[in-house]
């Protein structure tokens, strides 16, 4: 099975897209960009470009939405306590193909929209994904220009990726494929945890 993945964007969930926000900007030292609503889950982002192909999104469940027929991306439905890093998403040019390829309950391609931008995004049918979310959600934005390139550039770069989970290996070993994403490692550790090391203007950063 041939596709491409590549890491795309990481995801920072929150209680409400003001306390997420907050915090993203506490930790790194710069404002966020407006981002959208998304209908079709019934939630909200702010945005930060990460560099021209990578970028960063906080999300939370968008409170003037009605509440979707089914389970929100992100295991939103089931968040409590504070804003962390809780999803990584990477892009493929074969959404079908990457689902084969992932861990089982990878979930099913939606065609999905915010504004003028549409895509598919492999979305889980209860909300989590596998490995408790360690495994990444797919995406395949098709011909609808990368959001990280509708962004302002402020210089930050997301230089490595650190993917936690006591069953790494089983994880790498049920998709072989996330042993060649740039800048992203996934490894064995006490508990699930994703930590990203931005580049700013001040120097490191570290998002967790």
């Amino acid at each position: 099975m041939r596709f491409s993945l590549a890491l795309d964007h990481v995801a920072i969930a929150a209680r409400t897209l003001e306390e997420g926000t907050a915090y993203v900007e506490a930790v790194l030292g710069v404002q966020l960009s407006a981002g959208g609503k998304h209908p079709n889950m019934g939630t909200h982002n702010r945005l930060l470009s990460l560099g021209p192909d990578v970028y960063l999104e906080v999300i939370a469940i968008d409170p003037d939405a009605p509440k979707p027929a089914h389970r929100r991306w992100f295991n939103l439905d089931a968040f409590s306590g504070a804003p962390r890093m809780t999803n990584w998403i990477c892009r493929t040019d074969d959404i079908e193909t990457a689902i084969k390829a992932a861990p089982s309950g990878s979930g099913t391609p939606k065609h999905l929209s915010r504004g003028d931008m549409t895509w598919q995004m492999a979305v889980p049918e209860f909300g989590r994904l596998p490995f408790e979310d360690a495994s990444p959600a797919l995406i395949e934005w098709g011909d609808t220009m990368h959001p990280a390139k509708r962004l302002p550039d402020h210089g930050f770069r997301l230089t490595r990726l650190d993917v936690f989970h006591p069953d790494a290996d089983d994880l790498l070993e049920a998709f072989p494929a996330l042993h060649n994403v740039d800048r992203a490692l996934v490894r064995e550790g006490p508990e699930k945890r994703l930590i990203a090391t931005i580049s700013t203007p001040e120097g490191n950063r570290i998002l967790a």
